[in-house]
């Protein structure tokens, strides 16, 4: 078993059905906890669970953490705990299966910053494959009706699908930091995340209070969402992703996220009762066919 979460392709599809889960997680959420109060639940739980088995490499490694606390901050704060509260807004009013879909987002970000920031090669058959991505993406925020969205009629970018797009922005930008990350041990690296984290969503959770949007766990479903969201998308993910990016590289690692809907889609079909329809399809193939041809190219590089 060690030796199959030791390879980095299934690492990462095992992240990938994860995090599919987790967006069901988040469907299942509503009504019994609010995005800002999940959020800060699962990173307190993930903490209390790592904290004790990291503290030996904490200690070792506190001048190079000390050195890099800003970085580590920022990685938390944008790539944990925004991308979760975007993510778990989004589910308020947006499909798991759409929201899943929008997910493959990340990739074309991944894509596109680390050219922007370390010139990486650019093929043109990978364009063309973030390009049928994108398209796949559109299909999903249009329900299957592209050109509704420049002739206002149709489907069209609600404040679910904004959300959505606001968390793969986020985690896409987190997943490119990942290229600087600081030479600390995975457990040193993981909690130091998970910290500041934790640190960040306590300005969300005192925001929401502050608003009247808070609801904290008082039923049973509420308390397995957030137990769930604390120990597997926070740690047991977090942990093979960032395994996944040491040895693949961000750009290919990221394209995995696109087994997210794969996942998704069957666990909301499955556990929520939700309906597949024909432009689902027609997203997942443009998706398939974009990963495809992205990684072909990035195979030649």
């Amino acid at each position: 078993m060690y030796r199959a979460f030791a390879n980095p392709y299934i690492a990462l599809a095992i992240t990938t059905l994860i995090w599919g889960g987790n967006a069901v997680a988040g469907r299942f959420a509503v009504g019994h906890i609010s995005p800002m109060a999940l959020t800060s639940f699962r990173w307190a739980l993930a903490l209390a669970i790592v904290l004790p088995f990291a503290w030996k490499h904490l200690k070792t490694e506190r001048a190079v953490i000390a050195e890099h606390w800003l970085y580590l901050l920022a990685c938390g704060a944008v790539g944990y705990t925004a991308f979760n509260f975007f993510l778990y807004s989004a589910l308020q009013t947006v499909s798991a299966i759409d929201v899943t879909l929008e997910q493959s987002a990340m990739p074309i970000i991944i894509f596109a910053l680390n050219y922007i920031l370390y010139r990486i090669q650019v093929r043109w058959l990978q364009v063309m494959g973030y390009g049928l991505t994108v398209l796949g993406v559109v299909v999903v925020v249009s329900q299957g009706a592209p050109l509704a969205l420049f002739t206002g009629r149709g489907g069209g970018l609600g404040i679910g699908d904004f959300f959505m797009l606001c968390a793969a922005l986020c985690y896409g930008g987190y997943s490119v930091a990942l290229r600087s990350k600081p030479a600390l041990h995975w457990l040193s690296f993981l909690t130091c995340l998970v910290a500041a984290a934790f640190l960040a969503s306590l300005f969300g959770i005192a925001g929401e209070v502050a608003v009247g949007a808070s609801l904290f766990p008082a039923t049973i479903q509420g308390w397995a969402v957030a137990i769930y969201a604390g120990i597997f998308p926070s740690l047991v993910a977090q942990g093979l992703f960032i395994f996944g990016v040491e040895r693949l590289g961000a750009n290919l690692a990221g394209m995995f996220i696109n087994l997210v809907p794969v996942f998704g889609a069957l666990l909301a079909v499955a556990m929520l009762g939700e309906q597949l329809f024909v432009f689902h399809a027609v997203a997942f193939i443009l998706v398939a066919g974009g990963i495809l041809l992205a990684q072909r190219a990035e195979q030649k590089v």
